[in-house]
């Protein structure tokens, strides 16, 4: 059985996202096709401590649970993309760990209420960590992005079909 020979690794939120986006049909699929949706990250109170100088960043990743993500698949049919990918080729969120990652625009901080842009995440997802975002670390060029060449220019204008959904 896949995982049984690991014991089993447990996480709590940290917080919560607050965005308009509702449900998944019609949502942006990349924060990057959603920069002008604006949203809150809620920081639980016991995490406030964690935030000091997190102003001093203009972008955070937000590592979060897709929580209305269907059962894990092995094999999915992405959303830029009429064939079948295996799900560590892609970015679909029916995955074994239901771990979404998202580059956000910090605007301000508000006591543990951290208020962003390019927030293309569902209200209410759990929020597992936050980590400032660094060119020098994070922007890596990358040589080659696979199955995606000829088609990451269609991530403004693909929308969430609910395909992945419970």
């Amino acid at each position: 059985m896949p995982g049984d020979h690991m014991n089993a690794i447990v996480y709590g939120p940290v917080g919560v996202v607050r965005s308009p986006l509702k449900e998944p049909y019609g949502a942006p699929i990349q924060s990057v096709a959603a920069r002008d949706i604006e949203g809150v990250v809620e920081v639980f109170p016991e995490y406030a401590e964690g935030l000091r100088d997190i102003e001093g960043f203009s972008h955070l990743i937000l590592i979060y649970h897709f929580h209305l993500s269907n059962k894990p698949s092995l094999i999915v049919k992405p959303y830029l993309d009429d064939e079948t990918r295996g799900i560590f080729a892609t970015r679909a969120p029916a995955r074994p760990n239901p771990i979404g990652i998202s580059v956000v625009r910090l605007v301000r901080v508000d006591g543990t209420r951290l208020h962003v842009t390019g927030v293309g995440i569902l209200d209410g997802t759990p929020v597992l960590d936050i980590k400032p975002y660094v060119p020098q670390f994070d922007a890596i060029e990358a040589e080659r992005i696979g199955w995606l060449k000829g088609r990451i220019n269609m991530v403004d204008d693909t929308k969430d079909d609910a395909r992945f959904q419970k």
